[in-house]
């Protein structure tokens, strides 16, 4: 196996950057309960995109996190993957205490703050505040697994240009 390093300044050391707009934009979620799904992500405040039956076997349910670019897709005949199998799925949040809080106050079980330190993961937020250090954690009914990670100021080559 071999590996790239990453800078936090730009792509790796003769790496070419790809010419064609490609955007991500739906990642698909394995459930159980397709209803009992939507009904958790309808509680989050997630806008509801789409929900339609192509058979008996095959439905899609389509939710938008606020303002985001990518969604999230579940339902039935839909993927192999088994139910809660997909984690750590960020969502990126400029004021993460008040994130959590909106997550609690709409009924979701949240964890604790916790950041990213020297010596690995650690209680509490990030004691300087710093972007992409600090989370919370919170999954789904079947187990799906989330992070919301608070950045304030994205590192330098984190953005497109327009």
């Amino acid at each position: 196996m071999s590996t790239t390093d990453v800078h936090p300044d730009g792509p790796a050391t003769g790496q070419q950057i790809a010419t064609i707009d490609m955007k991500l934009e739906v990642v698909t979620l394995p459930v159980s309960d397709v209803d009992r799904a939507k009904r958790f992500y309808q509680r989050l405040g997630w806008r509801l995109d789409a929900d339609f039956a192509i058979s008996d076997s095959i439905r899609a349910v389509q939710f938008t996190p606020p303002r985001s670019d990518a969604s999230i897709s579940f339902g039935k005949g839909l993927t192999t993957a088994e139910p809660g199998s997909v984690q750590r799925l960020e969502l990126v949040v400029s004021d993460i205490v008040a994130a959590r809080e909106d997550l609690i106050a709409r009924g979701v079980e949240v964890s604790e703050l916790f950041h990213r330190g020297a010596e690995g993961l650690a209680p509490g937020p990030d004691p300087e505040r710093r972007s992409y250090l600090t989370y919370a954690s919170f999954s789904d009914p079947d187990g799906n697994g989330w992070l919301l990670q608070e950045i304030k100021t994205r590192l330098p080559g984190r953005l497109w240009e327009d």
